[in-house]
């Protein structure tokens, strides 16, 4: 009898356990749950619901567990006050939840405290019991086993390894407290000596800059079906007006993201002295889906300076598993491939990861963003821009010699060529017949525009640099 009341109280022990299982989860796509949009000041948007906040941050979940580190200051004002009432309303639950966590290292362990008071308990009642039903009978020896075995489980699943449906979610923070080492002006000048003397290096201790033209060696504009009516000319990227790229990369705290971002300026230098502009133009729009681009990735914008906007991997058959750029914010930009030579891995929002070596670098792609999908590294913006067309500083500016061109409907850049020192020729087609633009500057840069239309009738121009 005394058995069978002892093991009506194994099976009631077993079953209760169950009581101390919670369950959790996340936001996920498609169920309905609503995520609040928080605005910064450099206009990005960022979706995500209020989880906790810690040294002057606020930490967001957004879909799929994700935890999104948010600075406090960052945010526009009246989301900062949003911010702060979040907190004030969260802070006693945050702390019984604190307490909570205390109390599972005493949870954690009853199971087993039960086991062996009830060992106890029942040894106090009948000792020959427990020498015969607990030791000596395979029936006492296998429930001891699976009360055991079970309690050592259920105080596992109490610890800081949790199970997959409460699962703790480490916050993804930038490391912006890790020194990155800083990088080697030899290296970098290596990447840009294939280029020589077309453009030129130096460096500081702060700095690496690049001289050039802003022509590159390689033919440009044709393939372009989206024409604004602008040439390339040569821009005075020299002296104090060279490119820049900083010799020690910081993290930022959050990137700065190309899609809300620097619509207007270069976000990259390729290693031939062309700027790399935003994947998308100042309208937002994605330059080489709507025909924006020549064959080699590349356009002119307003003041006539050409620079690409498309990650320029032919430089890659030239510099091949050099870099063919580096970022505004110092880190360099492959083709491809991995700076060893292997096939590249996956990459994150960015378009970049670390490498063997530990050290971050972004890559060129063929699809969406195609150079950079957000500034790993910290960055200056100029104050006297907005988002999303704001801009990096400090960088070279273009001087244009003619005003602004509009766009042509129809017409598609078909060849462009050289015709003499410092002089070109343009052909474009819109519908079945021919137009031209030859253009060219003597030593006073002095520009002279000849353009000839589709009917035949030609205009000459003028400008004076």
């Amino acid at each position: 009898m005394k058995s069978i009341i002892y093991l009506f109280i194994t099976i009631c022990f077993l079953g209760s356990t169950n009581l101390l299982a919670h369950s959790g989860g996340h936001y996920h796509k498609g169920d309905g749950i609503i995520l609040n949009t928080w605005r910064l000041k450099s206009g990005e948007a960022i979706k995500g619901n209020f989880s906790f906040a810690k040294d002057n941050q606020i930490f967001l979940e957004q879909e799929e567990g994700i935890i999104k580190p948010i600075i406090i200051d960052d945010l526009i004002p009246q989301d900062q006050l949003l911010a702060k009432f979040k907190i004030n309303k969260f802070s006693d639950l945050n702390f019984s939840n604190i307490v909570e966590k205390e109390n599972d290292n005493y949870y954690k362990y009853l199971p087993l405290t039960i086991v062996l008071l009830l060992v106890i308990m029942i040894y106090s009642i009948n000792r020959n019991f427990i020498k015969f039903y607990i030791f000596q009978s395979s029936l006492g020896l296998s429930t001891l086993s699976i009360l055991f075995i079970f309690s050592i489980l259920m105080a596992c699943s109490k610890s800081d390894v949790t199970n997959s449906n409460n699962s703790i979610v480490t916050p993804i923070v930038t490391p912006i407290s890790v020194t990155i080492p800083k990088t080697s002006s030899a290296f970098m000048d290596s990447a840009f000596a294939a280029f020589k003397p077309s453009i030129g290096t130096s460096w500081d201790d702060t700095y690496f800059y690049i001289a050039s033209t802003g022509i590159p060696s390689h033919n440009m504009m044709i393939g372009i079906t989206n024409w604004q009516q602008q040439v390339p000319i040569t821009q005075p990227y020299n002296g104090t007006n060279s490119w820049s790229i900083p010799l020690q990369p910081v993290y930022a705290t959050t990137p700065l993201s190309t899609k809300t971002n620097l619509m207007k300026g270069a976000v990259a230098v390729a290693v031939n002295g062309i700027p790399i502009f935003n994947a998308l133009n100042n309208r937002g729009e994605d330059s080489y889906k709507i025909g924006e681009l020549d064959d080699w990735g590349g356009h002119c914008g307003k003041g006539d300076d050409y620079h690409y906007h498309a990650a320029p991997l032919h430089l890659s058959a030239i510099n091949g598993i050099k870099p063919i750029a580096f970022a505004v914010d110092g880190f360099p930009v492959y083709g491809s491939k991995e700076p060893d030579g292997t096939n590249m891995i996956a990459l994150d929002t960015c378009h970049g990861h670390n490498g063997a070596n530990s050290l971050y670098h972004y890559h060129g792609t063929n699809d969406y963003p195609y150079v950079i999908g957000a500034l790993k590294g910290k960055v200056t913006l100029d104050p006297n821009t907005t988002a999303p067309e704001n801009q990096v500083i400090s960088q070279a500016i273009t001087k244009p010699v003619r005003p602004a061109t509009s766009p042509l409907t129809g017409a598609a850049i078909t060849d462009f060529v050289t015709v003499g020192t410092n002089s070109y020729l343009l052909t474009y087609k819109r519908g079945t017949k021919n137009g031209y633009v030859k253009y060219s500057w003597d030593a006073n840069n002095k520009y002279t525009f000849i353009l000839t239309d589709t009917s035949g009738n030609s205009v000459t121009n003028t400008y004076q640099r």
